[in-house]
């Protein structure tokens, strides 16, 4: 009698659990903030090291390992370079260059240092950002904005990899 019930309650919760049809939930928070006495554009990302890995690996057909004691050179340069093909932002209309910094690793997260230089005012921002959707096309990136007091968020999709925000 105690095995059919077992069994029961087994069939059970693994129809429960079907029926949630649970998944994982793929995001980056990306916070941009424009630094006026500077002229710069400080952006800095928030991303899954184990998604940007894989998405690498994807890209590169090889194995990664940025944010371990293993990352090369190598795969930094191939970061930097995923970052420039995936993220950009137009300042007033105009395509500006993203500089690679920095990053560190904050438990399963890689925080991506970037700057945008010789930036003395801005009127609009059109931040486009489509890392890891070739992987996850299920993956969604928040971002932040402060431009002098004003503050703006937008959230980017698959569908949607773009925002145009005005100031």
């Amino acid at each position: 009698m105690k095995n059919k019930r077992f069994l029961f309650f087994l069939i059970l919760f693994s129809l429960v659990v079907s029926a949630f049809d649970i998944h994982k939930f793929y995001v980056s928070v990306t916070q941009i903030n424009f630094a006026q006495d500077k002229k710069t554009i400080q952006i800095t990302s928030r991303i899954f090291i184990d998604d940007l890995n894989n998405a690498l690996e994807k890209k590169h057909k090889k194995k990664f390992y940025i944010g371990s004691i293993k990352e090369t050179d190598e795969e930094i340069q191939l970061l930097k370079n995923y970052l420039n093909e995936n993220f950009s932002i137009k300042v007033n209309s105009k395509l500006k260059p993203t500089v690679y910094l920095d990053k560190e690793v904050e438990d399963d997260v890689i925080i991506v240092y970037q700057v945008i230089r010789d930036v003395s005012k801005i009127n609009a921002l059109e931040i486009k950002n489509t890392l890891l959707f070739d992987l996850l096309p299920e993956q969604q990136h928040i971002i932040h904005t402060q431009v002098l007091t004003k503050k703006q968020s937008a959230l980017l999709t698959f569908d949607n990899p773009a925002k145009l925000l005005k100031y």
